[in-house]
């Protein structure tokens, strides 16, 4: 690359003494100069790379700078929001009143999620006796306290952060009826089994406030009901395989929660607002469930001035048929039509059902 730098040299062409004197001095000088030149060009290109490292924006075009951005967000392929749900109240059970976004019409279900409460309700309010069959209900306490009972004899109370994950599994009829005074606030989830589990016995896992995993970094705290978030994992088993935590972000700071891929979710606002899937979308507000595309993870960014709380649940999807008829779940028209026989009959699952009332 430096030959260009030096002067034109044929060794056939015959020139005079005089002038092959010149042209030896000449090369003579060349050859001087030719450390220095080199020197010249390798500071130049040193002081190149430099400035490239060192000062970006001066150099580089808008569209590598844009790109340069891009990569600070740690998914290749981020979430962004699809659907956008405000949850109304609506009565439901005795007396209590819930906020249903997963169950209406315009978000039926997302495999698979079947329904997502956020319930308020007070004494003597409640909801009493009822069946489930083929899914799991996880309730998670927001505020008060929630007694549990069914017609297996079992009896507890969660409180305050506390969670009980249920397996309905092939039957049960139980209540779920507030503990204390005043308004008992929370979250409860449906998640759907697979045909090869919706017939397994019922099963509970109840974790207190206090044995669920915490985890916090940078102005963000997450409790983990199920899942993994900051190298923390919850150890709550999964039948069908889920991640759900409950999120509260600073006023800003911002979050990136990996996902895994192929799995559908969404996200609840229990308070304040937030800006999910993107930098540059619209903030969303408490009561809304935003459903995420396909992708590797979710950002979210609290620019507000107050902080921002929200649960993030992600499912397998199970892509299998889903017939509902009330509090049961099932494959088929006749296996709902089998669920309630067995249910009114006190057979199947349900053989105490007749027997049992709630104290």
């Amino acid at each position: 690359m430096l030959r260009q730098h030096l002067p034109y040299f044929n060794s056939s062409r015959r020139v005079p003494l005089a002038s092959r004197k010149t042209s030896s001095s000449s090369r003579s000088s060349a050859n001087n100069t030719r450390p220095f030149l080199c020197l010249a060009l390798l500071l130049l290109l040193i002081l190149v790379v430099a400035a490239v490292f060192l000062f970006p924006p001066a150099i580089m075009s808008s569209s590598s700078s844009s790109s340069s951005s891009a990569a600070a967000v740690p998914f290749q392929s981020p979430r962004k929001v699809v659907k956008k749900v405000l949850s109304l109240s609506q009565s439901e059970g005795d007396g209590a009143t819930v906020r249903r976004s997963i169950g209406r019409h315009e978000l039926r279900s997302l495999d698979p999620f079947l329904l997502l409460d956020e319930f308020s309700v007070s004494k003597p309010g409640g909801f009493p006796d009822h069946p489930h069959r083929g899914f799991e209900t996880v309730t998670y306490m927001l505020d008060g306290a929630f007694t549990h009972q069914d017609f297996s004899g079992r009896k507890g109370t969660i409180r305050t952060g506390d969670v009980q994950w249920m397996t309905a599994g092939r039957g049960i009829v139980h209540s779920e009826m507030p503990a204390s005074d005043g308004v008992q606030k929370g979250l409860q989830l449906w998640i759907n089994l697979a045909s090869k589990d919706k017939m397994i016995k019922p099963r509970y896992q109840e974790l207190e406030s206090k044995d669920i995993s915490q985890a916090k970094k940078h102005g963000v705290k997450v409790r983990i009901i199920a899942g993994e978030a900051f190298g923390v994992r919850s150890p709550v088993y999964t039948r069908t395989p889920t991640m759900y935590m409950d999120f509260t972000m600073q006023p800003g700071s911002h979050l990136h929660q990996p996902i895994p891929e192929g799995w559908n979710a969404f996200v609840y606002i229990i308070e304040g607002e937030g800006v999910f899937g993107k930098e540059g979308a619209a903030p969303a507000s408490a009561h809304h469930c935003l459903v995420l595309g396909a992708g590797d993870g979710l950002s979210v960014w609290n620019r507000s001035g107050a902080p921002l709380r929200f649960v993030l649940a992600a499912g397998q999807p199970l892509n299998e048929p889903v017939v509902q008829q009330g509090p049961f779940v099932m494959n088929s028209r006749a296996q709902i039509q089998k669920a309630m026989e067995d249910y009114y009959h006190g057979r199947n699952g349900f053989k105490k059902a007749s027997q049992w009332s709630s104290t």
